[in-house]
């Protein structure tokens, strides 16, 4: 790390984090110099978060929760609010029904409220399933999912299965919450018509971006397009932008797995057109360390969440490729609003006050324009289902793809 780089208004690591935070320090610079010197910024990504028992996700690093006090650095829509699940188990009820399937796997999991809370709604709703499996690369999350599945969900418990590789074939509802935006980007930037990719140097105790010439490969060209049609072909001295070929690979290995049933994709993200517009030249990779976002990937490596925003005409595109319809495209307010989150909200007595209240203003959170409603979207593709779920009837914005 570099020790003049700012982290005034950050909370320190303890020393145990320091010391897995410095052990992938040399993991990434070994691979750097091993690289000769450059390596690709998707690969530090990609070693950063997954790197085994030192990266983010398959560490130890707490992750999830609502406050820095606590130790994690972000809060996701099952930890707001269990009236998340509650109300996205009515769509993925209904897709199981109407294709005539019984299982569900979650990619992601997190802490396993999501598992959780699915499980019971879905029970509450009359629908059985015949199993829930996880995906989870990390270790440590899946003892908190299993640990969370028994305390809040025991008597579904033994109907979740934790899987280690993906299998070939899938009939069943396929959710993921948070996935498409921890996959690894490349950043690619072009300068006065020339296009460089950004890489990643070894300077001092840490590392610094530096960018090389390229010859636009297919994804370049794309993005090239893209960004003088969104802008009028308005001029820039400088565009730094993301390539998604992870997150694309993975819609299609999923979507090439899904032979019957549905796949619902949750993430904060643009159609093309609008990710790439002016107000993104400077690119949407974030990072976020103990509830704050800023734009310093280098910090302490491991502890922190590196995240960039979906280019959700592309993941419809991947999707499509592979044989799946387009089952819908929209906002997050108001797929849970179709889903009838108001009504599931009415459900709690107003009277309850401790009660109500926070769960009004968890889901203010979830639907409001200034929150979670509008950036985040819900895109899902199907298999074996005639037409689109109640959730997609209205608002749906596939034509804006």
């Amino acid at each position: 790390m570099n020790p003049n780089r700012p982290t005034d208004s950050l909370p320190a690591p303890g020393p145990d984090a320091l010391a897995q935070s410095a052990a992938l320090t040399e993991v990434i610079r070994e691979r750097i110099a091993a690289a000769g010197g450059w390596l690709p910024f998707d690969q530090y990504m990609e070693l950063a978060l997954y790197a085994p028992a030192l990266g983010y996700y398959s560490g130890g690093a707490m992750k999830f929760g609502r406050r820095a006090e606590d130790g994690s650095d972000f809060i996701t829509a099952p930890e707001l609010s269990p009236l998340f699940a509650t109300t996205l188990a009515r769509p993925i009820a209904q897709a199981l029904q109407e294709s005539g399937t019984r299982r569900v796997m979650e990619f992601g999991a997190g802490t396993g409220k999501l598992a959780a809370g699915l499980l019971t709604a879905l029970a509450d709703l009359g629908v059985e399933i015949d199993g829930y499996a996880i995906v989870d690369l990390s270790g440590e999350l899946r003892e908190r999912q299993r640990a969370t599945i028994e305390a809040q969900a025991p008597a579904f418990a033994a109907k979740v299965e934790w899987l280690g590789a993906l299998p070939d074939a899938f009939e069943g509802v396929v959710v993921g919450n948070e996935v498409l935006d921890a996959m690894p980007v490349r950043l690619v930037v072009r300068k006065l018509g020339a296009w460089h990719e950004r890489g990643v140097v070894m300077q001092d105790e840490g590392f610094a971006f530096d960018d090389r010439a390229v010859t636009p490969d297919a994804q370049i060209e794309l993005i090239d397009a893209a960004i003088d049609e969104a802008n009028d072909d308005e001029p820039f001295t400088e565009y730094l932008t993301e390539t998604h070929e992870a997150a694309l690979a993975f819609t299609k290995t999923v979507c090439t797995m899904l032979k019957r049933g549905a796949a619902f994709f949750i993430d904060y993200g643009f159609p093309r057109r609008e990710f790439y517009h002016a107000q993104r030249a400077t690119g949407t990779l974030m990072c976020h360390y103990r509830h704050r976002a800023h734009a310093d990937p280098f910090l302490y490596p491991g502890l922190q969440d590196l995240t960039a925003h979906v280019e959700f005409t592309g993941i419809a595109e991947a999707g499509v490729e592979t044989g799946a319809d387009l089952l819908g495209f929209t906002s997050q307010a108001r797929f849970l609003m179709n889903a009838g989150i108001t009504d599931v909200l009415s459900a709690l007595d107003p009277a309850d006050v401790k009660r109500f209240l926070p769960a009004a203003n968890a889901v203010q959170k979830l639907l409001s324009e200034a929150e979670m409603g509008e950036l985040f979207k819900v895109i899902a593709f199907s298999r074996g289902i005639e037409g689109t779920l109640d959730a997609f009837a209205a608002g749906d914005r596939s034509h804006a793809l």
